[in-house]
């Protein structure tokens, strides 16, 4: 695979070179990454993913992570948990790496305006959430109040510690931390995210919901939000199952009639529903 400067063509990378790396917890790390000298930038929406090509290693679809209104930095944050990440894990600045996006469906962060936003993450899916935050944080006073819960495994795997810091001191966001595992310094909140859900204040019947996390927790947390009354045509997930080519041609992604790299990632959840409770789908 050759990374075709200035291609438009969606099967063909173009080519970044790292410009940070961010070691986030033991396990997960940020790149963020810009064109090459010469290359424009392109504009993302808040829930698109990228396929990052490592050279010699391969290709892995990656949600953006960075704020869509600074599109000259691709911010992507993962897991080194196969060939391709834990290649990309071995990135340094000035390396190369291949890009092919944006590619999938946003958050719907206009159509939230003028209601309670609650965002649910659990672990990494903190990440693919982020864009999001940044969007509703920069137009804070359209919306409601805005709720975050966020779980992790352990207080050693929360992402973006400070940032969730500063934008609870500064924009008003509440944010509400759990995890699996305490440790002997942990002061909050032990157990899954969804036990945070009937504690925290919002409108349930002006409220749209995004989450996004492991499925069985996104299951899990929507059933909880409906039981405060949330409708599930507000409520929004997004899934990152198999994708391989982005373009809907591989199949590998295709979950009955939906393929996820075209039709999602993110879902009304009411246009998933069925097929989540189908384990072989």
């Amino acid at each position: 695979m050759t990374l075709a400067a200035g291609a438009n063509d969606p099967i063909l990378p173009r080519p970044y070179r790292v410009h940070r790396v961010q070691k986030e917890t033991s396990d997960t790390f940020t790149l963020e990454l810009r064109p090459e000298a010469g290359q424009a930038s392109f504009p993302f929406a808040a829930g698109q993913f990228n396929m990052l090509y490592v050279l010699g290693v391969g290709e892995v679809p990656i949600s953006i992570s960075g704020d869509p209104g600074l599109p000259q930095s691709l911010v992507h944050t993962t897991r080194s948990v196969g060939a391709v990440t834990k290649g990309m894990g071995r990135l340094q600045r000035g390396d190369a790496i291949g890009v092919r996006g944006p590619f999938g469906t946003p958050w719907p962060i206009e159509a939230a305006a003028g209601n309670d936003v609650v965002f649910v993450a659990g672990g990494i899916g903190l990440a693919p959430l982020r864009p999001a935050l940044y969007q509703v944080m920069a137009r804070r006073e359209a919306y409601g109040r805005v709720v975050l819960l966020y779980g992790a495994r352990t207080p050693e795997d929360i992402l973006f510690r400070r940032q969730l810091k500063e934008w609870r001191a500064d924009f008003d966001l509440e944010v509400h931390v759990t995890v699996d595992r305490a440790t002997r310094d942990w002061r909050g909140n032990v157990g899954v995210v969804t036990h945070l859900i009937p504690r925290v204040p919002f409108d349930p019947y002006h409220t749209v919901a995004m989450v996004c996390g492991p499925e069985v927790m996104m299951r899990y947390t929507v059933m909880e939000l409906e039981r405060r009354g949330v409708q599930l045509e507000d409520v929004h997930v997004s899934l990152e199952r198999n994708m391989k080519c982005g373009v809907g041609f591989c199949g590998h992604c295709q979950m009955g009639p939906k393929f996820v790299c075209k039709d999602g990632p993110v879902f009304p959840f009411e246009k998933v529903r069925d097929l989540l409770n189908v384990r072989e789908v």
